[in-house]
């Protein structure tokens, strides 16, 4: 019996975890699994400009050596000979950690952090590093020094950011499994925007030393890393990787619990629906796909429950309260005298606005008609000595609150948008943002909460949009997003109390069943043309 090799384009259709079986089995090579990927990297990267950083020749020679570790019998990780990329923000010796500015053109890692080292531990070979937003203050995946990163289901839409490159990389099918971050949904925002799944764990979670130290992180403790993927048991396997490498770490809370071996079922778990349309009203695909995910999970055997939580925009406040409680200097510091992207001036410009100005300036865009701007600019302001000791005090309550709301009713799980509207155009998040669209989001960085992301349909033709039309800049940015979203991906966010990753990937999980097997996503393993039509 002649057995037929397997393709490079079934090769690179394979989750990771479906990969690493395969890899130790000897039913696939770490060669041609590598090469498989490299070559699907370099067809579509001239169009959606995902990989900014290259290890093509470095990732062949680890193949090489992946295959000749398992022909001599050694000991094989879990992600043996797995190929993936990484954000382009993690240090890996070497290659660049430039986070999009020119001024650090010539960056090149003296160290491998810890993170990346434990995944290349378990047998990982980084193919390369992918695209950001410049200083990863927005979300879309553009910057001075890279450019502009594309969506593989609509070249005019971005990918979302700022962990957008390994969004787009990984449902183009150039990598199964990534490393991204997540200050304020920069992991769920892209796998909403790009149709993947994304896990931000828990604050605390894991441990932050990848970043590279001459860069300041932000204030609050609400930055964590973590995996995307196209298939929820391959953040599963990453998990299990990433939590150990972090215990114990100098920056990882000492109350996180060890990371289960195996996610439970959703048999009996509480469920509510998270909906605040006083704040910005979500697409009619959004709300059609929390609806559909509910019943997903009912179906499952959760249950459905109510829910009321203090409200979402106490939470923007308090975001932008803590990340910019010194003006922003903190991020300006990152820019280092280099002139900001326009959608990142933007928001250092209503960060150093002085405090006295702001109830001037936000009373002239309420009567403008521009009631998101108007929030932001009195979320955003500045707190020293006692008034800072107050905004910690105010977070602290409001996690307290959020807790308490869910001891109520007795909720494991809350099911909310990821983002109100689908993937946006190039150049919109000048309005859309954390801010107002992705409040879903940060909520939970702000609560510290684990929260994932998982595709449930695709918007359809005539639901596109029920937006009334308005004056407000963000509500006319949301409108022109939606016009021509058919066909674009919609997913929800799945969030659970702290330490419990493993109930928020076993509902993510559920879900992913049923989405499959109703067949309600074009593309349930990788998008084969790049211009913006599934196969």
């Amino acid at each position: 019996m002649i057995l037929q090799k397997t393709s490079a384009e079934d090769i690179i259709a394979m989750g990771a975890a479906d990969l690493a079986g395969r890899l130790r089995s000897g039913e696939l090579s770490a060669v041609e699994v590598v090469d498989a990927h490299i070559a699907r990297i370099r067809k579509i990267n001239d169009t959606l400009n995902v990989v900014v950083h290259r290890r093509f020749q470095e990732a062949h020679m680890e193949a090489v050596a992946a295959d000749e570790a398992r022909a001599a019998g050694r000991p094989l990780g879990p992600l043996h000979g797995v190929p993936m990329t990484v954000k382009e923000q993690f240090m890996v010796g070497g290659t660049p950690s430039a986070l999009g500015f020119r001024w650090r053109r010539e960056h090149r890692a003296s160290r491998t952090g810890p993170l990346v080292s434990a995944l290349r531990d378990a047998g990982a070979i980084i193919l390369g590093k992918t695209n950001l937003s410049q200083g990863m203050s927005f979300i879309e995946s553009d910057n001075p020094l890279y450019g502009l990163t594309r969506n593989p289901w609509d070249a005019a839409r971005t990918p979302g950011g700022s962990s957008g490159g390994e969004a787009a990389i990984i449902v183009a099918g150039g990598s199964p499994l990534g490393l991204g971050s997540d200050l304020g949904g920069s992991i769920r925002i892209p796998a909403h925007f790009c149709g993947i799944a994304g896990l931000k764990p828990t604050n605390g979670r894991l441990t932050m030393a990848d970043a590279p130290e001459d860069v300041p992180l932000p204030p609050g403790e609400m930055f964590q890393p973590g995996p995307m993927a196209r298939d929820v048991a391959d953040l599963h396997l990453a998990m299990s990787v990433l939590g150990p490498a972090s215990a114990g770490a100098v920056d990882a809370s000492a109350d996180a619990l060890p990371y289960p071996a195996k996610l439970p079922t959703v048999q009996g778990l509480r469920v509510a629906i998270q909906l605040d349309e006083s704040f910005v009203r979500s697409s009619p695909a959004v709300r059609r796909a929390l609806r559909e995910a509910a019943a997903d999970l009912a179906a499952a055997g959760a249950q459905i429950v109510e829910l009321d939580p203090p409200p979402l925009a106490d939470a923007v406040r308090l975001f932008f309260r803590v990340m910019t409680a010194d003006g922003a200097a903190w991020l300006r510091a990152g820019f280092h005298g280099e002139a900001p992207d326009r959608r990142a001036a933007l928001m250092l410009l209503a960060a150093g606005l002085p405090n006295a100005a702001r109830p001037l300036v936000a009373g002239a865009l309420r009567l403008a008609g521009q009631r998101h701007m108007a929030f932001a600019i009195t979320a955003a302001r500045k707190s020293g000595g006692a008034s800072l000791e107050t905004v910690y005090a105010d977070l602290a309550a409001y996690r307290v609150a959020y807790a308490r709301a869910l001891d109520t009713a007795r909720v494991d799980l809350v099911l909310s948008p990821a983002v109100a509207v689908p993937a946006l155009r190039h150049g919109a998040s000048l309005y859309l943002s954390i801010a107002n669209v992705a409040a879903y989001t940060l909520l939970h960085n702000v609560v510290g909460s684990p929260a994932g992301v998982v595709p449930v349909t695709t918007v359809m033709r005539g639901e596109e949009s029920d937006r009334p039309a308005s004056p407000d800049l963000v509500e006319r940015a949301a409108l022109e997003t939606e016009r021509g979203s058919a066909g674009l991906p919609v997913g929800v966010q799945i969030a659970a109390r702290p330490w419990r990753e493993d109930l928020v990937l076993a509902a993510m999980s559920a879900i992913e069943h049923e989405v499959r097997a109703r067949l309600a996503l074009p593309l349930p393993r990788y998008m084969t043309d790049v211009s913006g039509r599934a196969s």
